[in-house]
Order: structure tokens, then sequence, then C-alpha cells
């Protein structure tokens, strides 16, 4: 559902967000890292030297690590996102098995290797829905780093218990192509 009222849209937000914190507090990031890794392995099989995005876990966000060192092992080049200043697009940097990696701003964790820019977008959130709405934490990073990256696949990696009937979504939020879960992929349509 789109909303087009600013202040419609930042109330509906704001609710869903505390929705989705509470739903994903008694779930275990690894064990479904382990199972999402497994089920995007065998869906996806980007060439050798795609340079593919993830995410470093923070606080109960589904465990990517697994999932970053097979694609590393498959040849793929893996980039994770630094946090820029306020109002610019995500930048995002080198990571190999054993890189460094620095405390940001928001408590998150980032490499320190050469910038690079992915051709294949593993995207955190808080919930989705069945069409590719995604609602993430409020920065807009992403949404801004997405519209700078238009055309490339764009996979959001959640637990199944994120999923939402319509996730509250204004004009300049950009959809998923497809959600990786625990439980399996989920191909977005409209």
């Amino acid at each position: 559902m789109t909303i087009h009222n600013a202040n419609d849209l930042d109330t509906a937000k704001r609710a869903a967000r505390q929705v989705a914190l509470s739903r994903r507090r008694s779930l275990d990031p690894g064990v479904a890292g382990l199972a999402l890794a497994s089920h995007v392995l065998r869906e996806f099989d980007w060439p050798a030297g795609t340079v593919v995005s993830g995410f470093w876990p923070f606080g109960q966000e589904i465990d990517l690590r697994p999932l970053l060192n097979l694609l590393h092992e498959r040849g793929n080049r893996i980039a994770l996102p630094v946090t820029p200043p306020k109002g610019e697009p995500l930048v995002f940097r080198l990571w190999q098995p054993g890189t460094m990696m620095v405390r940001e701003k928001f408590g998150t964790l980032g490499p320190t290797g050469e910038e690079i820019v992915p051709d294949v977008l593993l995207i955190p959130l808080l919930s989705f829905d069945a069409a590719g709405g995604r609602l993430g934490y409020g920065g807009g990073y992403y949404d801004r780093t997405l519209a700078g990256l238009p055309n490339r696949f764009r996979l959001g990696c959640a637990f199944a218990a994120q999923q939402v009937d319509s996730v509250p979504v204004g004009p300049y939020d950009i959809r998923l192509d497809a959600v990786a879960t625990e439980v399996g992929i989920i191909r977005c349509g409209g």
C-alpha cells in the first residue's frame, strides 16, 4: 500500500517498526542464517567475480556471515556497506574473511578495504511483503543507494516471521526483487 501523505507514512512506518522488532526478538540469527545461506546458494549462481554486497549482522538481524563466506569461496567479490553522512547513499567496501572491521555510526561494523560497486545487493530489513515492499530502520540509506544503482538485483534477507501482508511504502521506497529467509526464497511481484 503506497501512502502519499508524509505524516501518515511516518506514523505507519513507526508503528510497523515496533511490531517488526518485537517479532524477531525470540528468533535465532545464527541457525536461520545457515538455512538462508543454503537457499540462496541453491537458487542463485552468480558468476565468479560478481560483486555481492551483504551486511554484517546488527542486533537480532539474520546472520549472513555463513553466506558471505560461502559466496567468497565460490569466487564472488563481497562488499559490505559503510554508513556515510546523513542524506547520502551507502558506500561499499571490499570484504573477505579476515578483513579488519571497524565500528561505525549506529554501532554497526564495516570493512576498511577498497571501495567497490555491487552488482547484487543483499539487503537487511525489519519487515517485507510479497510485493517487494521493504521496511528498514528509517534512515533512507538503502533507498538512496538503490536509486543510484538501477537494474541491480535486490535480495532482501530476513526471518520468515518478518513477512507481513502489506508494508507501508511511499513513492520513493524501492521494492525488492526477492526475499531470502530461513524457509526459502520469495520472488516478489508488482
